[in-house]
């Protein structure tokens, strides 16, 4: 048997995008294997070298998990990049233009109302 992989082994993909692109790469691993593993024999970081995986954030299926986390069957690891803006602050922006919207409002009813 010249089969590097045993019976046991399963598929997994390893997904990150960027905005212009994403790459999905399927592998096959033995049980036991982690996250970052995973990862690691996928060859994604040498296609995006700006992914650090001492401090990316990384998932399966959209759920964040640690990178020793041991992969099952037909899971999707997933890499994140870092957030452009704070969403709490962008929703709290959003809000303060929406309240000066109305306070400022646009003066059709004062002059219904001056006669």
């Amino acid at each position: 048997m010249e089969s590097a992989k045993s019976a046991d082994s399963f598929s997994v993909e390893v997904a990150y995008a960027l905005p212009e692109r994403q790459s999905i790469i399927a592998l096959v691993v033995e049980p036991g294997t982690t996250l970052e593993q995973a990862v690691v024999a996928s060859g994604i970081l040498a296609q995006y070298p700006e992914i650090d995986l001492a401090t990316a954030k990384t998932g399966i299926f959209g759920r964040l998990a640690k990178r020793d986390q041991p992969l099952r069957a037909g899971d999707r690891v997933e890499i994140y990049r870092p957030l452009i803006a704070d969403p709490k602050e962008v929703r709290r922006q959003r809000a303060a233009q929406g309240k000066a919207m109305k306070k400022g409002g646009g003066g059709s009813e004062e002059a219904g109302e001056a006669v």
